[in-house]
């Protein structure tokens, strides 16, 4: 079993990671959807923002100071730079655990963001300098997963991964169909970058072709199997890797790996009939709040646990 402060410093790299890439994506999204300053655009923004936690910035800033916010502003704990920043930090504590392809690929992104130009840079072409993030971030993933091994530090870094990849989708869906007063999302175009905020609407398309409905998107980003940022792939991620880190740790049956059974269980014995009659927002909450149990079961187990636990007896 690795070292504690080790599996910490992999599982945080792992979730500002993610973190980054998907504040990257609505930031990208809400400007492209601004373009044409319709209300569509509007509910865009205001999808984004309350997905972050923000619902009241979209109505009192402009679109684009809004994305520069979310990308750019250090004094912001959740943005993209500070995220970023603290991958970074984490990933130099484990540079022994990582390969030299994932660490060079993190720094580089992060020399980026950070640079004295970068505000001039994304003032220039937002729009361009948000998509080499992203980009950089999918190298960054398909580094990870193609030059290290996948023992115990991937499956720390894919465990955070998944875990705030999990709460991150729950929430943008939350804002979308839980059962809020005037807050019905039904615009076609609202619809479509909402599909684009999950970066799902090529693998939508190809499920539903060009039936653009709420009803079948939530269906697809909560119970489809195949896609891997719908909930219920990514609940089964969340358990195979712990169960494996369990497995390796001679934790057989330890108590965040029994949390994300049962989550997983439930997903997959679910269907979207259930979903419509109890309603999208119990189960959606119920995710977020696993996740979060889950979070503190992986801490109390892999991190914070006491000093007998693994000395031998």
């Amino acid at each position: 079993m690795m070292l504690a402060r080790v599996a910490d410093s992999l599982y945080w790299l792992g979730r500002y990671i993610e973190r980054a890439e998907h504040l990257s994506r609505l930031s990208s999204v809400m400007l492209n959807a601004t373009l044409d300053q319709t209300d569509a655009g509007v509910q865009a923004v205001w999808i984004a923002m309350s997905a972050v936690g923000e619902p009241r910035m979209s109505s009192e800033i402009g679109s684009f100071e809004a994305a520069e916010a979310l990308v750019l502003d250090r004094s912001d704990h959740n943005s993209v730079v500070s995220s970023l920043a603290r991958a970074r930090e984490n990933a130099r504590q484990v540079r022994d655990q990582i390969t030299t392809e994932t660490w060079e690929r993190l720094n580089l992104l992060y020399l980026k963001v950070t640079d004295e130009n970068a505000r001039q840079d994304f003032a220039d072409g937002s729009t361009t300098f948000l998509h080499d993030v992203i980009a950089d971030l999918h190298l960054f993933k398909g580094a990870a997963d193609t030059t290290m091994s996948h023992g115990e530090s991937w499956r720390f870094m894919m465990l955070g991964m998944y875990l705030e990849r999990a709460q991150l989708v729950s929430r943008l869906l939350e804002v979308c169909f839980a059962e809020t007063p005037g807050r019905q999302i039904n615009d076609h175009i609202a619809l479509v970058s909402l599909l684009r905020m999950a970066c799902a609407l090529e693998p939508y398309l190809r499920v539903y072709t060009a039936e653009i409905e709420p009803r079948h998107i939530l269906e697809f980003l909560v119970f489809d199997e195949d896609f891997p940022r719908s909930i219920r792939f990514v609940t089964s991620q969340i358990e195979a890797n712990l169960s494996a880190l369990a497995r390796r740790g001679g934790g057989e049956g330890s108590r965040p790996e029994r949390i994300a059974g049962r989550l997983k269980a439930r997903l997959e014995f679910a269907d979207i009939n259930e979903l419509e009659t109890q309603g999208a927002g119990a189960l959606l909450t119920t995710v977020v709040n696993e996740c979060a149990r889950i979070h503190e079961a992986i801490y109390e187990t892999f991190v914070a646990y006491p000093l007998e636990m693994r000395l031998p007896a």
